[in-house]
């Protein structure tokens, strides 16, 4: 397993709004969302990375503002039709 550190400036980690103990698991929190957004990660290894159950990956994501499914209007409805 790889370990990082990270600086951040005090005035920094507060716009995390997280008490300072809590900004690891906030910070690989954003990086695991932002990584699947990316299409970079499944959300099982998102979720890994996040250090969280999927079920729980796959509600917060909605908390971050990103989609659990990446379809267009079209694509759903094509998926959808009935017949």
């Amino acid at each position: 397993m790889c370990e990082l550190t990270i600086t951040i400036p005090d005035e920094r980690l507060s716009a995390l709004s997280v008490p300072p103990e809590e900004a690891a698991d906030e910070l690989r929190m954003l990086a695991a969302v932002k990584l699947y957004e990316m299409g970079r990660l499944s959300t099982g290894a998102a979720a890994e990375f996040a250090g969280i159950p999927k079920p729980v990956f796959l509600q917060r994501l909605g908390d971050y503002g990103v989609a659990v499914f990446d379809m267009t209007p079209e694509e759903f409805e094509q998926e959808t039709r009935l017949g």
